[in-house]
């Protein structure tokens, strides 16, 4: 069966994207990706969402303190709180990377949003990605009042790529230790196995944007050697089914022209076959990326509004 063509926007830069003599990230060191990574991210969402208030902190973590930005919106009382994961192969990507979704999200749906500046990789290996964004769940459950909301006010986690990975983490470790209890899991094109070789890994992996080269360069700089990527801890697709079952209702999207997008099925299936609440959201002319990309294609402000839709009826209860 065809596939309906890529986006012309989006055909548009990755023309560019793909001129030989573009620079590659999985070519670079760390350093330089990651300033690669915020020369393109950093404006590609267009005009900053105004929202009353942008707030750099730092919170308590397993390894020192963790710097969160906490973005509030122009509304008297919001309607809880998310706490969001940046993408970027949980090597690149940062608070500023990320600033234009916690921006549009915190707007679009009323909410207090703290984006988590989590330890990146090669310098800090699985699982400390992970221990910084339970860290700052945990910290935010317990100091609501601070962020101007009831104690009780709803949460929800998410994600994009990586941070998808991570948030997806973060609502099984909330089912495993008792707490805190989540309303929402968004996942945007989720890293969901870092083990199982998709077909839509080799048949998306060049020419769109995030390449199988790139994916490779990321697993391994993020594990350390001897590091089995199918573990639970790291793959949420191996997750018991038992523990699924009780995970915050998940919103999962998906991007037709990624190579995470079977993966990102096939969690929503495991998800949907183990009896948590799971939407899956298919967006297929657009490529891994697209949801920071408002400036570039309306698909991605469609994404934005029914993400913000969707954690607006979570927090309804």
């Amino acid at each position: 069966m065809s596939r309906v063509p890529v986006d012309p926007a989006i055909a548009a830069v990755l023309e560019l994207m793909n001129d030989p003599d573009a620079p590659q990230i999985h070519q670079l060191g760390p350093a330089e990706a990651r300033e690669l990574f915020k020369s393109f991210a950093v404006g590609g969402d267009g005009a900053p969402t105004p929202v009353r208030s942008v707030t750099d902190r730092t919170i308590p973590g397993p390894a020192g303190e963790v710097p969160v930005r906490v973005v509030v919106p122009e509304v008297e009382t919001p309607t809880g709180v998310l706490v969001w994961i940046h993408g970027g192969g949980f090597v690149i990507g940062d608070l500023d990377t990320s600033e234009s979704t916690a921006r549009r999200l915190a707007a679009g749906a009323g909410c207090v949003v703290v984006s988590v500046d989590y330890r990146l990789a090669p310098e800090h290996k699985a699982p400390a990605a992970f221990d910084d964004s339970w860290a700052a769940t945990c910290w935010v459950a317990e100091n609501r009042t601070q962020l101007g909301l009831a104690a009780d006010a709803p949460m929800a986690v998410g994600g994009d790529s990586a941070g998808g990975n991570l948030s997806a983490l973060v609502a099984v470790r909330s089912v495993e230790a008792g707490g805190p209890e989540l309303a929402l899991q968004l996942l945007v094109y989720p890293a969901t196995d870092l083990a199982t070789e998709y077909p839509s890994r080799s048949a998306n992996g060049t020419g769109y944007f995030l390449s199988t080269d790139t994916m490779n360069w990321f697993g391994e700089q993020y594990l350390a050697v001897g590091t089995d990527p199918g573990d639970p801890s790291i793959s949420p697709m191996f997750v018991a089914p038992a523990t699924l079952a009780g995970v915050a209702p998940a919103l999962v999207l998906v991007a037709g022209y990624d190579p995470l997008v079977d993966e990102g099925r096939a969690y929503a299936d495991r998800l949907s076959e183990a009896g948590a609440t799971v939407e899956l959201l298919e967006f297929p002319s657009m490529i891994h990326g697209f949801f920071q990309m408002g400036a570039i294609t309306p698909v991605a402000l469609e994404a934005a509004d029914e993400a913000t839709a969707a954690l607006r009826a979570a927090f309804s209860g």
